[in-house]
């Protein structure tokens, strides 16, 4: 079985509000075996609702939408189901009843305009809602025009995530059948080096049509690994998981520093608790990033992150004009750290700049180069210095 899912509202189009609700659907579909291929973000707009949805009804054996139930004029989603089957809407009695129960509770009286959203189309059931007043709408359409080959189940949600949630879980996935294969995805995060450069050292472990399939991502620097898995049970998709990872590290272990939602800096911090080592930072371009990243991942009752400095500039970094070695060294003596990390300002000149980390015996260093973006920067320039920590506690620093 495929899966198509729309998210409807023009404050989705518009980029007003961001679509979270395609992302977990799909998730929610991988984990019975459901394919998601295509998400779909449509404007309250009639004519372009059923356009979309008369495509996908031909493609795909279900269609998930979630928004567009609510009681304005902006509200097409009952509309459009209706008109895509050829059917009126009429009036559910037990809807309407849970809609005028609903506002009885908070003690007001239903507007008139919440009657529409007891209206279905005719011959679709419907889909309790306990946490809000918008039933859900269940429809099939048989094969045909309509439902290609096969035939097409539709099912409409509430936009609001607190609703459609509980809604798709308790009403919606134990009626849908699973698919012949789990689909499961492992993700496995990498600092150092560019997308290109990762596939090129990956080879053919991300060709078209390998199993399992593994796609590379890229944000602010940080190279993700997304393996998707598919196979008949739970040790099929681990073995592949497995095979995948082992080629992975064989080909790019100095980059690897984590799997699934691992942070670099969590990374660091496990790995200067486990060696009974601390840190200090004395941050100059970064805007605060280590300091936020480093509180967040530390555990109170095993810091190993002391504190530091966030300073504007280089000239009153730690009081006064110093050179980038001493404010590392400096910084590192102050907290009584193990480690003392500085990094420089960002030089849109596109020089380069050294990061400098302070042991107890020597300085490492790594350079660095402005991007174009700075708040981007801001994020490489912190990853680069806990990588560069990171490869020296693993004895890979130069």
């Amino acid at each position: 079985m495929h899966a198509e899912i729309f998210a409807l509202g023009s404050e989705l189009t518009t980029g007003a509000k961001l679509d979270t609700n395609s992302q977990w659907l799909s998730v929610e579909l991988a984990g019975a075996g459901i394919e998601t291929r295509f998400h779909h973000t449509v404007a309250d707009d009639l004519p372009a609702m059923l356009s979309e949805l008369r495509a996908a009804s031909r493609r795909s054996e279900l269609v998930l939408l979630t928004g567009g139930l609510g009681p304005t004029a902006d509200d097409l989603t009952r509309e459009s189901l209706a008109q895509l089957a050829g059917v009126p809407l009429v009036e559910d009695a037990a809807s309407l009843a849970h809609v005028q129960e609903c506002y009885r509770r908070f003690g007001r009286t239903m507007p008139a305009a919440n009657r529409v959203q007891a209206l279905i189309p005719a011959g679709a059931e419907v889909i309790p809602n306990r946490h809000g007043t918008a039933p859900g709408l269940w429809m099939t359409v048989p094969p045909g025009e309509i439902g290609g080959d096969g035939g097409c189940t539709l099912i409409a949600l509430p936009g609001v995530p607190a609703e459609m949630r509980p809604m798709f879980r308790e009403s919606v996935l134990p009626r849908l059948p699973r698919g012949a294969n789990l689909i499961r995805v492992a993700r496995m995060n990498l600092f150092g080096a560019g997308e290109s450069a990762v596939e090129e050292r990956l080879g053919d472990l991300t060709a078209r049509g390998r199993t399992p399939e593994v796609g590379i991502t890229a944000h602010e620097a940080t190279i993700t690994l997304r393996i998707v898995a598919r196979a008949p049970d739970e040790a099929g998709v681990q073995r592949q998981f497995e095979e995948t990872k082992r080629i992975a590290v064989e080909r790019a272990e100095e980059l690897i520093f984590g799997e699934e939602d691992e942070t670099l800096a969590g990374c660091v911090l496990n790995l200067l608790r486990e060696r009974g080592e601390t840190l200090a930072i004395a941050e100059v371009g970064t805007g605060g990033r280590l300091a936020d990243w480093l509180t967040q991942e530390d555990v109170p009752d095993a810091r190993a992150f002391l504190g530091g400095l966030v300073e504007p500039t280089e000239t009153i970094c730690l009081g006064a004009a110093v050179a980038p070695g001493e404010a590392a060294s400096e910084v590192r003596s102050r907290w009584g750290a193990t480690y003392g990390l500085f990094t420089p300002a960002l030089d849109e000149s596109g020089a380069e700049r050294a990061i400098v980390l302070a042991t107890p015996d020597r300085e490492v260093r790594a350079t660095y180069r402005h991007a174009i973006d700075s708040a981007i920067a801001r994020s490489r320039l912190a990853k680069a210095a806990l990588d560069l920590l990171r490869r020296h506690l693993l004895g890979r620093a130069t």
